[in-house]
């Protein structure tokens, strides 16, 4: 009888270490990210990685400001200074020169360099110009716009249609081009498309 009981206890103490040690380890998995505090770390699991209503704002050592706002976006967990955005509006506040304004049904930015790449549906406004295509690659160090597939740059006076349009931030040079060199950068001029 004696041993029947010890066996019933044994498998008991068993059952409830394990019980114990099972709830122990699920509560150390949900506690992920760590935020130190003095020698000790407290570790927090994020809910979400969607931000909505995104703002940001920098200003470089020449004086332009860059405005970002989208109407929402995720943070990518493998590399956290890349937020991912949707709904994009750029605002580039020249100090020696006109602003200029970039929309975008998507965009990528990095909170880090303020890199942005800008894709699907960009628009790109500046004094009397406009500039459509599918993607800019924006970069404040290295102050320049790339502008690729399905470029329209039009003026007061033309239109015109290539494959890339490069431009310098700073010093407003601008390289329009085509990746084959066998097509022509094609302009028309308003006039001829019965514009005004």
């Amino acid at each position: 009888m004696v041993s029947k009981k010890i066996v019933i206890i044994f498998f008991i103490i068993i059952f409830l270490g394990i019980f114990f040690l099972f709830f122990y380890l699920k509560l150390e998995k949900k506690n992920k990210v760590s935020l130190p505090i003095a020698e000790e770390t407290i570790e927090i699991v994020p809910k979400s990685n969607i931000i909505k209503d995104i703002n940001y704002s920098t200003k470089d050592a020449d004086g332009n400001e860059y405005i970002i706002t989208a109407l929402q976006g995720e943070i990518d967990y493998s590399n956290t200074d890349i937020i991912f955005l949707t709904k994009v509006k750029a605002f580039i506040n020249l100090a020696n020169s006109e602003n200029i304004t970039i929309t975008s049904d998507y965009g990528k930015y990095n909170s880090n360099n303020f890199d942005t790449i800008f894709s699907k549906n960009v628009i790109i406004n500046y004094l009397e110009n406009g500039i459509t295509g599918e993607y800019l690659d924006f970069s404040m160090i290295r102050n320049s716009m790339i502008i690729s597939k399905n470029v329209v740059y039009t003026n007061v006076e033309n239109i015109l249609r290539a494959d890339v349009v490069e431009i310098n931030i700073k010093t407003k040079d601008t390289k329009i081009f085509m990746y084959e060199a066998n097509k022509k950068v094609n302009i028309k001029s308003k006039d001829q498309n019965g514009d005004n």
